[in-house]
């Protein structure tokens, strides 16, 4: 009975949730991206080589019509990586600015007044000299 209880609190737990929510969209986005390498790049890019079909290329190893190694669709494949990777890096760079902005704190006002470091008494920050022992101040 422990054992249920503790399989309950980890599957309600909220990073369990997020992660199986995003495995499904993962899924979902790659039926998209395999969709946008396959219907419209591997096309364009055969254009731009004459009208050859990636998908169909291969190299016959045997007499065998099965003997074939389809380097076309591992060209598809990779095309279809780097797109997931593009995007996912863009989505994390993304999601790191969101993050860097709401980090920033509000700089505190610039103090109303400075202390000489001679005379210990309270003087306009943008003096320059204290008006109480004369001394010349540092501009920092």
């Amino acid at each position: 009975m422990k054992l249920f209880q503790e399989f309950k609190e980890f599957i309600s737990r909220g990073n369990v949730l997020d992660m199986a929510i995003g495995v499904i969209i993962g899924g979902a986005f790659t039926a998209i991206v395999n969709s946008l390498v396959n219907d419209i790049f591997m096309p364009l890019l055969g254009l731009l080589t004459g009208g050859m079909n990636f998908a169909s290329l291969a190299l016959r190893l045997g007499e065998n019509e099965d003997d074939l190694l389809r380097y076309g669709s591992f060209l598809a494949a990779v095309i279809n990586f780097l797109l997931i990777a593009l995007v996912l890096f863009l989505v994390i760079k993304a999601i790191n600015k969101l993050r860097s902005f709401k980090k920033k704190e509000p700089q505190a006002p610039a103090p109303a007044v400075k202390v000489c470091l001679f005379c210990k008494s309270e003087i306009d920050p943008a003096a320059t000299r204290c008006p109480h022992c004369t001394s010349v101040l540092d501009e920092g």
